[in-house]
């Protein structure tokens, strides 16, 4: 019983004590990166092949703005290093496809 009064203990400590809007946000951030992958898993299972879909670029860098927030909120370097990288990658992405819509736009016309 005491293994099962301990877990109760620390799953208290971790999701409820600390909770605060930090959290909050760190939840909101994740929910972000978890919809890239859904977005990304439908887009492909209605083209019946690997598709990435310009929203799963807009809830990468979402989600990574928003971590990005939350991990210099906790100072924490290796966060903060991963997510940084990571929203040049987001940003670079997009760029590349309003580059591509631009010039298939002007080929149009």
């Amino acid at each position: 019983m005491n293994l099962i009064s301990d877990l109760g203990t620390w799953l208290h400590d971790v999701f409820i004590a600390q909770f605060d809007g930090w959290i909050l946000l760190g939840f909101v951030a994740q929910g972000f990166f978890t919809m890239r992958f859904v977005v990304q898993w439908l887009a492909s299972e209605r083209a019946k092949r690997s598709v990435v879909p310009i929203a799963f670029w807009f809830f990468s860098l979402g989600g990574g703005a928003l971590l990005l927030i939350y991990a210099i909120k906790r100072q924490d370097p290796v966060f903060i290093a991963g997510q940084g990288l990571g929203l040049f990658i987001y940003i670079r992405n997009l760029w590349l496809i309003a580059n591509e819509r631009r010039l298939a736009m002007s080929k149009t016309d």
